[in-house]
């Protein structure tokens, strides 16, 4: 079978479209993980914090619960059970600001999947509830996560005054965030569909990761 020089070119060029735009959709793909991966992210404040559903945001140490919240801590704890509930507000940046040779974009986190650790210790899985846009501008956005999990479960061992003390460090009057990290998988939404993190990140409070 004999082709027409014509057909060979043809053929030529539409191979060449082909790996022309697989190579622009592999540039694409790098240019975009390369944005995402200049991201970072930073644990900011515990708020709102719960502790079988009361406000212990202005007590700072067990003797501030008055004897009936004694009495249900007390209660609960033998039921062996001992839940809170809280906002952990992340911080992130993004420093795509069109500076420095990178390109400016606006990043849109759709998923921030992850798992809350305590003192080290594996907790419960989260998640954000809406997509949170993030302006390449390298200024602080917040994304607040709402987390819930039962003490008992996780720290079984310690004494029930040990679990309100816990508590009291994280979502108290003096409370921090400093004895929690997330192991996260972070996902954006990019100009060629979602990319996700390649591996995990952990987020700590003391620096962007």
């Amino acid at each position: 079978m004999r082709f027409h020089k014509s057909h060979t070119l043809g053929a030529a060029m539409i191979a060449g479209c082909l790996l022309s735009a697989s190579c622009a959709t592999l540039n694409n793909m790098a240019a975009a993980l390369a944005n995402l991966q200049r991201l970072k992210f930073k644990i900011g404040s515990v708020r709102e914090f719960r502790l079988l559903g009361l406000d212990i945001s202005a007590k700072s140490k067990l003797s501030d619960f008055g004897a009936t919240d004694i009495l249900r801590v007390v209660q609960s704890y033998t039921a062996k059970t001992l839940p809170v509930s809280f906002v952990l507000d992340v911080l992130a940046v993004n420093p795509n600001d069109g500076t420095g040779g990178t390109t400016k974009t606006v990043s849109t986190l759709t998923s921030l999947e992850c798992r809350l650790l305590i003192d080290g210790q594996p907790t419960v899985m989260g998640n954000i509830d809406n997509p949170v846009e993030i302006p390449g501008t390298g200024q602080e956005s917040i994304i607040p996560m709402r987390l819930s999990l039962d003490l008992f479960e996780f720290f079984a061992g310690k004494r029930y005054e040990d679990l309100v003390a816990l508590a009291l460090t994280l979502g108290g009057r003096s409370g921090s965030p400093a004895r929690l990290s997330l192991d996260a998988q972070p996902t954006v939404s990019t100009p060629i569909g979602p990319i996700t993190y390649p591996g995990r990140v952990t987020i700590v409070s003391t620096d962007f990761r």
